[in-house]
This record gives C-alpha cells, structure tokens and sequence, in this order.
C-alpha cells in the first residue's frame, strides 16, 4: 500500500488533474489507507470489496490502488475499471519502478475516464491532451470484455512482466531488508568480530584459495535466503487454481528480494571486515600467525572468510526474529 504522504500526494494531483480535465465538476477526492481483500485475492473479489466500500461511504466512484499483480488471461493488467460498479484498479507494481507518481497519476485519471465512459478507442483517444495520449499508447493496447462493460488496459506481455516483477521488488525495498532486523544485524556484527580476533581463522584463510572460498559465499547466501523463508513461513500456498500465478510472483519477488538484501549485506560486512583488518592487525602479528609474508591477499582472503562466517552469524540471528519482524522487514507497505 502507498504511504501516507504519497497517497496525500496522489490525491492532490489526481484532483488537480480531474479539474483541469473535467471543470464543470467540483471534485473531493478523500483517500483510506487499507486494504479491500486480504492477499491473494481474485480481481472480481477486489471488485466487489471495492464497490460495498463505495456504497458504505456514498462515494460517487472509487480508484484504488492495490499493492497486487494483477492479471487478465496471461497479460498483466494495470488498470481496470467497471462503469457498471463505478469502481476501478491502478496495480501499483504494474507501474515500474521509475516516475512511479506521474504513471499512477495518470493511470488512475485513464480510470475514471473509463467510469465515466470516454471513448478508450485509439482515434479518439488522440483528441485528448498529449500526456494522456502518449500514456495510452504506452499501455499500448485495450481490451473490453464481451460479457460486460468493463475496460482494460494491458501491458504489453514481455514488458509488462519485467516492469510488474521489478514493480513489486522495488516496492520491498530490498537494499533496507536486514537494517529492520536487529537480532540478524548483531548476530552478523557479534560473530564478525569473534572471527577477525582469531588466530585460527587467519591460519585458516590464509590457505584457502578463490574458487573455495566463492562456493562458501555461494553456500552461505543460499543458506541466508533459505533460512527466512523456511523458519518463518515466508512461502506462499494457494489452492486455488485461479490465484496461482499471483502467488508466484509473491513467491519470486520474495526470493530476488531476500538475495538482494542478503547480497548487500555481505557487501557491507566484506568491506567492514576488510577495514577492521586493515585497522587492527598488525601485519606482524598476521605473519607470524600464518607464517608467511603477509599481503593485501591475505587481509583479503582474511576479510572474505570473515564475512561468510559473519553472515552465517546474521542467519542464526534473523531465526530469532518474530514472525511479525521478518514479513514487516521483507515487505515494506
């Protein structure tokens, strides 16, 4: 879901965009932070959440803005709207990553030209202003349902995937997954510093070559996703055939979102490691312990193994994380 200041920010442009669009009326635009359905959820479920809510409320219409994939057939959906219920979805991972605000902006405004039924064909939809033409020529085509009067615009298949999964992964803020574990970050921190004091773990890196130590950091971060996911029920089941995709690419945004976070947190205890090295140990004290001529190899031999065993240290510490924790560190809202 948006947060607060970006859903205020939303509303404000929305509205000044709808006034310049459609003057003749007077527009109040109030917007909820909540969700219709709880995920995974089928698009007429959200339909259906969405227009009880309009009518609880006595709103005129309705947009809302879900944190879901949504999916027409096999092509992604990122905007859908029903005249007939006076409601319609933006799907906020559908937008991309980049001018997140301005493609919201103007999807939802497409949205509620849709309600209030302007004609979605591309001839006439070129009369329009500039910027809404050029947006639905980049939502490229639209398609009607038959059965009813609902309106969607599709992505195209091959780009609307990647931006709807880059979406979704970006939305998680990968890069600020272990900063909201605490007990995972000390853990890491604890067992680095226990590393880099011992003398048997410099003999130990000083004959360990590069092919070695790249399948411990490859063993070791398979380990740091995997650990989360298991311990903490982080993999999501559907026994609904109909959600299944949906659940997938939970599923896959969970993983490439726990090895980003898991990779960047390597990073920055190598180069810790790699400066506390530097720092501490004197390189007498390193070549008496490995009994060689000590070089930049061995500090970074020394700091590479130190971070593998650190994050070791920072997996054993995230598995005393709640619950609660984890899924709130993983997925931002």
């Amino acid at each position: 879901m948006l947060q607060e200041d970006a859903a205020g920010g939303l509303a404000s442009e929305l509205g000044e965009l709808l006034r310049d669009r459609y003057p003749a009326v007077r527009w109040e635009l109030p917007y909820v932070l909540e969700r219709p359905v709880e995920p995974p959820a089928r698009l007429p479920d959200l339909v259906d959440a969405l227009r009880t809510r309009l009518l609880g409320e006595n709103w005129d219409l309705a947009v809302c803005i879900t944190e879901l994939p949504l999916r027409l057939g096999r092509r992604t959906l990122v905007t859908h709207a029903s005249p007939s219920h006076s409601v319609a979805l933006v799907s906020l991972p559908a937008v991309g990553a980049i001018k997140v605000a301005g493609r919201l902006r103007d999807n939802a405004g497409a949205a509620v030209g849709a309600i209030l039924g302007e004609p979605q064909r591309r001839h006439e939809a070129n009369r329009r202003g500039a910027a809404v033409s050029r947006r639905l020529v980049e939502l490229a085509s639209d398609a009607r349902d038959p059965a009813d009067d609902t309106v969607s615009f599709l992505a195209r298949v091959i780009s609307g995937n990647a931006r709807l999964l880059l979406g979704m992964i970006r939305a998680n803020r990968p890069w600020r997954l272990v900063a909201g574990l605490s007990r995972a970050l000390v853990g890491a921190l604890a067992a680095a510093a226990v590393a880099l004091v011992s003398s048997d773990v410099w003999q130990i890196a000083a004959h360990l070559d590069a092919p070695r130590l790249a399948a411990m950091t490859l063993g070791v971060l398979s380990l740091a996703v995997a650990a989360p996911i298991v311990v903490h029920g982080l993999w999501e089941r559907s026994r609904d055939r109909r959600t299944r995709e949906q659940v997938m690419l939970f599923n896959i945004t969970t993983l490439v979102t726990l090895a980003i976070g898991m990779v960047a947190l390597y990073g920055v205890l190598f180069v810790a490691c790699l400066a506390a090295a530097g720092a501490l140990i004197d390189p007498t004290l390193l070549e008496q312990a490995v009994a060689s001529h000590s070089s930049l190899d061995d500090y970074l031999r020394l700091a590479w193994l130190v971070s593998s065993l650190a994050t070791v240290g920072g997996v054993l510490g995230g598995a005393l994380e709640s619950d609660e924790a984890v899924r709130e560190a993983a997925y931002a809202r």
